[in-house]
């Protein structure tokens, strides 16, 4: 490549402060239309360092080769280790993309490693649909998902400007299959203008890039180079490097001995709160975000001028005091069978109906699920897949606890969604982000938190998005690292009275 391999460590101090100030107005763009086919691409392999919050994770790596007449690989890799509440979480992905000249799918093969546990995806592209085989823990899932007109992989994305044409102005918008998401999703790219900057040699376009909802800035040489790219408002940022340098961090026992992870999502209110886990009423004022933040039994939220307003309670009825069902709780969502919500799953129904005994309460089957699941799954940042992968290893971050209580509970027929936010940490002083559970019950949606062992769950709970597939999730993008939250008051559940 032509372009010099950048340090990422440089990228990312330099962009501590104003970005105004490293990108200026290169000389006009070039007269012609910048665009290359596949088969004269100039750069056949891109490395690219990694930085989260300051702090050097990882690599990536693109290889394009051809593969017979009209066909093209393909193939792409990436590694992080980040550091998490003192463990460190480990993440590769491999993906394999035999595409046609114009970046269309023909085939694929993708798979994903999280602190050891993997999922693989297989598929092709067969007329009018596209054919996908789903493995993880020894078992396989197929679907079948309807296509008309092209499609492409996700790692078309880096390829498809300079493919289409380079020049400020231009453009695009099409269907990617996305294995993170597992479905087809929209991508819009914008190519904005033509730069200069202290943070690559040479001019670049910048390109504004958009799917489900996550944002990316790129700066592509005019050979088709991907020079530079930010992410989650400047706080994910790749830069092209050679590939002993990208491969560099691997060797490096000192990597990433802050908890990045920790410090990016923390949102601190202006006054710690005190005894958290008894706070039985909150309203909280949410700004930073143009999003509508959900309403229920738990919470209700109005939108204002300066952002959003929600009042959270954690008990919204008492035992017995139930009440006509609502249409939501009929969402047949709520007691399906997911990839991360297995309910119809053997061991978990198995499992689910020896925890709640007896009982035909509702209420109760709840209370030991929860005390089950708190008595038997160690809390700890190991991402997991699957309910599954928690049954099985028997510990889990929060969004594990949730899975398996949500297909336990779903398996029970107990109406239950997964719903994601922030929620006070005592010991960090501030908001993080959490995923805890809703279960319909007597009438009402009641927040229960299976991480913390809690029914229902304190106060301090406040959801920004439902669901429970990254598909789903990918609205949270949008909040990390732009939330702020001011707490207006608090109520705490009164003091036992002495024995």
């Amino acid at each position: 490549m032509i372009a010099r391999p950048l340090s990422t460590f440089a990228i990312a101090a330099l962009l501590a402060g104003c970005q105004g100030l490293y990108f200026q107005p290169a000389a006009e763009a070039p007269a012609t239309v910048q665009r290359y086919r596949l088969a004269e691409w100039p750069d056949r392999e891109y490395w690219m360092g990694i930085v989260f919050n300051g702090q050097k994770i990882g690599f990536s790596h693109l290889a394009l080769a051809a593969s017979g007449p009209d066909r093209f690989e393909i193939r792409s890799d990436a590694a992080f280790v980040l550091r998490f509440l003192g463990f460190e979480k480990r993440i590769n992905l491999k993906a394999y993309d035999l595409v046609q000249a114009d970046l269309e799918i023909v085939a694929f093969r993708y798979d994903y490693v999280i602190d050891g546990s993997a999922v693989a995806l297989a598929g092709e592209r067969h007329g009018d649909e596209l054919d996908v085989t789903v493995t993880h823990g020894g078992e396989t899932q197929r679907q079948s998902i309807a296509v008309s007109g092209p499609v492409y992989p996700q790692a078309a994305v880096a390829f498809y400007p300079a493919l289409s044409g380079l020049a400020p102005g231009r453009e695009f918008r099409y269907p990617v299959y996305s294995g993170e998401l597992q479905r087809v999703a929209e991508v819009s790219q914008r190519i904005t203008r033509y730069e200069s900057s202290k943070l690559f040699s040479g001019q670049a376009f910048h390109v504004e890039t958009a799917m489900e909802g996550y944002r990316v800035e790129t700066w592509i040489s005019r050979r088709g180079a991907p020079l530079l790219e930010i992410g989650m408002n400047g706080v994910l940022i790749s830069g092209l490097e050679d590939e002993a340098r990208a491969r560099s961090y691997l060797a490096s026992a000192s990597l990433n001995k802050t908890e990045a992870l920790i410090e990016f999502a923390l949102v601190r209110p202006e006054t710690p709160l005190a005894a958290p886990r008894a706070i039985t009423g909150m309203r909280i004022a949410l700004a930073g975000v143009e999003r509508a933040v959900p309403s229920d039994d738990v919470q209700h939220c109005v939108g204002e001028s300066s952002g959003t307003i929600c009042a959270v309670r954690s008990v919204v009825a008492a035992a017995g005091s139930a009440r006509a069902p609502s249409p939501a709780s009929a969402d047949p969502r709520y007691l399906a069978s997911t990839f991360p919500v297995p309910a119809r799953d053997p061991r978990i129904t198995a499992t689910a109906r020896d925890i709640a005994g007896g009982t035909d309460d509702a209420r109760e089957k709840v209370q030991r699920l929860i005390a089950w699941i708190r008595q038997n799954v160690r809390t700890s940042p190991a991402d997991v897949w699957t309910g599954l992968d928690v049954l099985d290893t028997r510990e889990a971050e929060c969004q594990g606890h949730t899975y398996l209580y949500a297909a336990f509970a779903r398996s029970l027929g107990i109406p239950t969604r997964v719903v994601n936010g922030i929620v006070y940490s005592e010991e960090f002083q501030g908001f993080l982000y959490h995923t805890w559970a809703e279960s319909f019950v007597d009438g009402f949606w009641l927040a229960v938190d299976p991480t913390f062992g809690t029914v229902p769950a304190d106060a301090t709970h406040v959801v920004l998005v439902e669901g429970e597939t990254l598909a789903e999730l990918a609205p949270l993008v949008d909040w990390i690292g732009r939330l702020k939250v001011r707490v207006i008051e608090v109520e705490h559940a009164p003091a036992a009275p002495p024995s």
